[in-house]
C-alpha cells in the first residue's frame, strides 16, 4: 500500500490513533466524520495490509528506572551478509538496547541504548554491546535532555 491508496479519511484515521491510540472506535469515527462500520473496515483494511502494525502502551522510562540514554556507534570487524545477520540476531537478546538500526556511513551501526545509569550503562556496554558478533569498536554519546521522544504517528 502507498500513501496513492490512502485517502483522506485514511490519513486522519492513522494521524488521530497515532496520538490517541485507545480512542473508542465510535469516538474515531465521530472525529473523521463517518459512521463507526466503515471506519472499523478501515481499521480491519489497514491492519490487514500492515499500516497500522500494532497498538502499544507508551511507557514513562523514569519511572520503571530506565532513563539513562546513550547512542552507541558500532563498528563491526566484518559487514558481509552473515556478519551482519549474526549481528542483528544477537542485539535482539540485549534487553536494554531500545532501538538498532543499520547505518550508512563511518559506522555500521546506530543503538539506543536504555539503562538506570551511567554505571549500568557501562556494564551493559562491557558484558553485552561489546561482546556482540564481530563488534570493533564502540562510542557512545550520553544524552542530556529528550527534547523531541514519539513514535512516528504520521
Amino acid at each position: 500500500m502507498t500513501d496513492q491508496t490512502l485517502d483522506r479519511f485514511d490519513m486522519a484515521i492513522l494521524d488521530i490513533l497515532g496520538s490517541e491510540g485507545r480512542l473508542s472506535v465510535t469516538a474515531l469515527a465521530q472525529r473523521v466524520g463517518l459512521s463507526k462500520s466503515p471506519v472499523q473496515a478501515r481499521l480491519r483494511r489497514l491492519e490487514t495490509e500492515g499500516v497500522i502494525t500494532g497498538y502499544r502502551a507508551m511507557i514513562d522510562p523514569v519511572r520503571l528506572r530506565r532513563e539513562h540514554v546513550a547512542f552507541v556507534e558500532v563498528k563491526l570487524t566484518d559487514t558481509r551478509e552473515a556478519a551482519l545477520a549474526a549481528f542483528n540476531d544477537a542485539v535482539h537478546s540485549v534487553n536494554e538496547i531500545e532501538q538498532c538500526h543499520l547505518i550508512a556511513g563511518d559506522f555500521d551501526y546506530l543503538l539506543k541504548v536504555r539503562t538506570a545509569d551511567m554505571t549500568r550503562y557501562r556494564e551493559v556496554l562491557a558484558a553485552h554491546i561489546s561482546t556482540l558478533p564481530n563488534v570493533s569498536h564502540t562510542s557512545t554519546f550520553v544524552a542530556m535532555q529528550a527534547v523531541k521522544d514519539t513514535a512516528w504517528a504520521g
